[in-house]
């Protein structure tokens, strides 16, 4: 086992870039779109145009500014317009009397969350208009506020701990995304070093020797988890000390982790047992893995994706599991309790696909 676990090291060590790649990118990753979610205030520009345009724009930036971490200011037009194309505003809001448009050049998740709080407030407008009938609607606005601040009934949110509840942070959860999803690419290359192997002719000269085939598949898999747990301990070493993120009990964290690494470790060794040689394993891998945090809603705010199938599927990778232990400690504190089902479905995925993918290697011939 460890000639081979030695010699696995020393071509890594001799070119470090991948590794130093995949690491870089999973912190670059997160820190861009993990930091465009960010509850911080962003300034979004708003106008019209028409004869009463200074009034609408004046209606319109008391009711948007009721939203809470955007802040919205009357722009020129042709300013805002320009900033948008030149990408220094990622949107404007183009207001109307009773309607809007957005005015974009992309479609990151900042913009589609500012597009929902803004449809929210001109859909609660519309109905308090329709409401007021023939009163006056600021007069009918007031009464409303007045009514909501002294309800017949009040009702407050609390968790099971009797707390208030937290909100959902996107950062985080792209962090934990992002990282455990570069560590898929690495641990699935490295895994592939055995088809490498076998097709190359090392791996029958390597059974002529001493070493056995036990010790051949331990060298290669321990590998590939020490390699992809490396990665995954750098990245989160360097949001919790260095770029101060708050990540909770960090040794829970790590021990998710090296669940999740041992999970994709078996995952991986899968589909090296599907596919009969290393560039098959690389198409395909490559190919399917991308799709995966898509089908998970990493990317997305939880309870986006509510489709049963795409909800099955997401469950058969450790993906899913591993992000959703890693959130339930960094956000709400769990304990080992509270995250032993996810911990135990990658397990699960861990032992049924090593399992199925060494025999499928071992009877494959040729």
């Amino acid at each position: 086992m460890f000639p081979v676990f030695k010699a696995q090291l020393r071509k890594d060590i001799r070119k470090p870039l991948t590794v130093i790649l995949f690491i870089v990118a999973s912190i670059v990753a997160s820190l861009i779109f993990g930091g465009s979610t960010e509850q911080e205030e962003t300034t979004v520009a708003i106008f019209s145009s028409g004869s009463d345009a200074k009034e609408i724009e004046e209606k319109w930036e008391g009711l948007l500014n009721d939203i809470e971490s955007v802040n919205f200011v009357i722009t020129d037009e042709e300013k805002a317009r320009e900033d948008v194309v030149e990408g220094r505003r990622d949107v404007a809001i183009h207001v109307m009397e009773n309607d809007y448009r957005l005015v974009t050049s992309s479609h990151m998740p900042q913009v589609q969350m500012i597009e929902q709080q803004v449809h929210e407030v001109f859909t609660k407008e519309a109905q308090l208009t329709a409401a007021a009938g023939n009163q006056s609607t600021e007069q009918f606005r007031d009464e409303m506020e007045d009514y909501m601040n002294n309800p017949p009934f009040q009702v407050q949110t609390l968790s099971l701990q009797n707390e208030n509840l937290l909100k959902h942070d996107m950062g985080l959860q792209l962090l934990f995304g992002f990282t455990l999803f570069a560590a898929m690419f690495i641990i699935g290359f490295k895994v592939n070093g055995i088809t490498a192997d076998k097709v190359s002719g090392i791996w029958d000269r390597m059974i002529l020797s001493s070493v056995s085939k036990t010790s051949m598949y331990s060298g290669h898999l321990i590998y590939s988890f020490c390699i992809g747990f490396f990665q995954m301990f750098i990245v989160l070493l360097v949001f919790q000390y260095l770029i101060g993120y708050d990540l909770g009990n960090f040794s829970m964290i790590l021990s998710i982790a090296a669940v999740y690494t041992l999970s994709m470790v078996s995952l991986a060794m899968l589909l090296t047992g599907i596919l009969r040689t290393p560039e098959q394993f690389n198409m395909v891998f490559s190919s399917v893995i991308p799709m995966i945090p898509i089908v998970s809603g990493i990317y997305m705010p939880p309870g986006t994706i509510s489709n049963s199938i795409l909800l099955f599927i997401a469950d058969l990778f450790p993906l899913t599991h591993g992000v959703e232990a890693m959130i339930e400690v960094a956000l709400y504190d769990a304990s080992w309790n509270d995250i032993a089902l996810p911990i135990a479905l990658m397990l699960l995925i861990g032992v049924v696909c090593m399992g199925v993918g060494v025999n499928m290697v071992e009877r494959r011939k040729g």
